[in-house]
């Protein structure tokens, strides 16, 4: 059994994306309770973000949902989480996300899904952190980004090390399986801003 209990989900808002997108939250969502995980996301009730949480809850899971009082407006509070906090700004909602995590799953996004990760990776870079960030990469969506860590890394703007920090797997069963045979943290995310 892993060490991890609780899973910090990014992932896209809208409502427009194609099917097997919102599969593999359903999938992710309903795995992760399954998995005797906790989740903690960004609070939202659209898209992704909502379809994660519903099949969390719905299979036993313990979610909390933190949310910018500027989100909460525009897109709307998950009304059914276990926990919500709503929150002053988007990078309080980063910090604080990070904190209550013991690991990293990434779903297909949009900008907002981008810049956590990019940012996440950034504090492992760091050494703010060393906890596991698996990235699921349904349909290929995440080969271009695959493609540019590869650049990053061969014009030696980064290390082939820092390509492992991230995980690409293929599905949400995959994505459980490595976070299952992962151990806890040794350096919890430390809190500080650079």
């Amino acid at each position: 059994m892993s060490a991890l209990k609780t899973i910090c989900v990014y992932c896209g808002a809208s409502t427009r994306v194609d099917a097997i997108y919102r599969e593999t939250a359903a999938r992710t969502g309903e795995l992760l309770a399954r998995s005797g995980f906790n989740v903690v996301y960004g609070g939202g009730r659209l898209g992704l973000m909502g379809i994660v949480a519903d099949n969390a809850l719905a299979h036993g899971s313990h979610v909390t949902g933190i949310i910018p009082t500027l989100l909460e407006k525009i897109e709307g509070t998950h009304p059914g989480l276990s926990e919500t906090e709503v929150v002053d700004t988007m990078h309080t909602r980063k910090r604080k996300m990070s904190e209550l995590a013991d690991a990293f799953i990434i779903l297909p996004g949009g900008f907002g899904t981008l810049d956590e990760l990019f940012e996440i990776l950034t504090w492992r870079q760091l050494q703010m952190h060393d906890k596991l960030i698996v990235i699921i990469n349904t349909n290929g969506y995440w080969d271009p980004l695959k493609a540019l860590i590869h650049n990053i890394i061969e014009e030696k703007f980064a290390t082939p090390a820092h390509a492992t920090f991230a995980k690409f797997v293929a599905t949400p069963d995959e994505a459980i399986h490595v976070l299952i045979q992962e151990p806890e943290p040794e350096l919890a995310f430390s809190g500080q801003h650079i």
